[in-house]
């Protein structure tokens, strides 16, 4: 794979700089953290070297400084709010965020549970929590936020929340997903800190949209992309254009709430230490670009999985027509169409020929190899051993799993328990492969090339079952789907 991201760089000067926020207030920096801290697949697929959990690593350099604070709205617990991306709730989201801070050495001070009104959900929540040893503190809404800032900073507003006692100079604040209430909680953090005479500041670690690249370029179209189900739109910061005479990028949250931050900021500490909202912000990750055309290239690519991923959830029932014309727009304007995406036109013509449906990868190597239905296996199983085979350098009409072996499994299915697809999906083929490999040593070599599909490229003619995505997902293969069903169902 190219490589377009200096990735260590990123790690020194993005921790460089937070050290430096640190001491411009007087040595208490609450950091509200952004986006997905120790598995950001969307970083490492539009900034090809960005590791996905570069974040951790950076903050592993200041774990001695740090302590973590994990934000969860009491409404998202309620509504068993799910990551669509781990299939996992926000509250198992939380308890995974605490594991993998706790095994990496940092300290997880905390979880603060927000916009609490009694919620059962969020009661049980924290009495499991408070169980296991982890302090709970509650915040409560406030009526007119976050526009009525006479009340918001005041006895009533930030003074009625639990006021979250933390230990250590960098405070890393950062929830399971958006909208959890992390920059509300530093504020009132902040106002808790000034009542008792404690000097302390705010900052913004986001990586997107990146603020020091153009508008339009296609790092940050993807972003807009990825947060097409929140309608984001990255814009101009206008507050720094008329502060410093610069173009920078942030986003509409931001900007829109900018003029209240500094009313905020000025009721609490006298006055507001940043100009504009990308003054806010943290992020090098501009400066680590070193191949900025194969940085575009990627983001093209992001662009079009995620409008095949907006199609796929509006065809399903859970997708919504207005985030699929947001990213027809993006295509539009990043001028990339569906073909671009090298194995969509293979996979259909596949399709084409055999009659069923098929999927093609695209491998790390930039080799092409497909797969198509049979009576033993789905597209995506046949797809999985040809491109096994590919890598393992194993003749194509070889068999890596007896046929012989496949059928026992097929009727294990269908005769005991009851599926009525006899095809074996992804997770049963690597079963059967992993089983043929004691005694096959084709299967073995085949089977140890498992690592190597990690960042290929896949297209199925057909959506496929949540059991194949999940497996395309573990092995890091990146999919997409045509819009459709392989056969007509309700």
């Amino acid at each position: 794979m190219k490589i377009g991201f200096d990735n260590e760089k990123y790690l020194k000067t993005q921790s460089e700089h937070i050290r430096e926020r640190i001491g411009k207030f007087g040595n208490k920096l609450y950091l509200e953290f952004g986006g997905k801290l120790f598995d950001d697949f969307h970083a490492s697929r539009v900034l090809p070297g960005f590791e996905p959990d570069s974040k951790l690593r950076m903050l592993m350099q200041l774990s001695d400084q740090a302590e973590i604070v994990i934000v969860i709205s009491a409404s998202d617990i309620d509504k068993n709010k799910m990551r669509a991306d781990l299939g996992i709730t926000y509250e198992e989201d939380a308890l995974r965020l605490i594991e993998a801070f706790t095994t990496r050495g940092f300290f997880v001070g905390s979880v603060c549970i927000t916009r609490y009104v009694g919620q059962e959900g969020a009661d049980t929540f924290k009495a499991f929590l408070e169980k296991k040893g982890i302090r709970v503190f509650l915040h409560y809404p406030i009526n007119g936020y976050p526009n009525n800032t006479s009340l918001i900073v005041s006895d009533e507003g930030y003074g009625r929340n639990e006021y979250i006692e933390t230990s250590r100079p960098l405070v890393v604040v950062t929830a399971p997903g958006p909208g959890s209430g992390k920059m509300a909680t530093c504020l009132s953090q902040l106002y808790h800190e000034y009542k008792r005479g404690i000097e302390a500041g705010y900052a913004k670690f986001e990586t997107f949209p990146i603020w020091n690249i153009p508008l339009k370029h296609p790092v940050n179209l993807a972003y807009e992309a990825a947060t097409a189900d929140l309608n984001d739109v990255n814009m101009i910061d206008p507050f720094h254009l008329e502060a410093y005479g610069v173009t920078t990028v942030n986003y509409n949250r931001d900007v829109e709430i900018f003029p209240v931050l500094q009313a905020i900021f000025e009721k609490i500490t006298g006055s507001c230490p940043y100009k504009s909202p990308t003054d806010m912000g943290v992020n090098m990750a501009g400066s680590c670009i070193i191949d900025d055309e194969v940085c575009q290239e990627a983001s093209r690519q992001e662009i079009i999985r995620r409008y095949y991923k907006s199609m796929a959830a509006l065809v399903s029932g859970s997708g919504r027509e207005e985030e699929v014309y947001k990213l027809e727009l993006l295509m539009k304007q990043a001028h990339v169409v569906k073909e671009d995406r090298k194995v969509v036109p293979i996979a259909l013509e596949r399709e084409a020929e055999t009659g069923a449906a098929a999927a093609a990868m695209e491998l790390c190597n930039g080799k092409i190899v497909t797969g198509k239905t049979s009576d033993l296996l789905g597209p995506s199983s046949a797809l999985l051993l040809n491109a096994l085979k590919e890598l393992a350098g194993i003749d194509h009409k070889i068999h890596v799993i007896s046929p012989d072996a496949l059928r026992p499994i097929q009727e294990l299915k269908t005769c005991y328990l009851g599926s009525k697809n006899p095809r074996l999906h992804m997770d049963e083929t690597m079963i059967a492969l992993s089983v043929s490999a004691a005694s096959n040593s084709q299967a073995r070599l085949a089977l140890g090339q498992l690592p190597k599909l990690r960042g290929s490229q896949a297209h199925t003619s057909a959506m496929l079952s949540d059991v194949d995505i999940q497996s395309f997902r573990k092995l890091g293969i990146d999919l997409t789907c045509e819009p459709k069903y392989e056969r007509r169902t309700i």
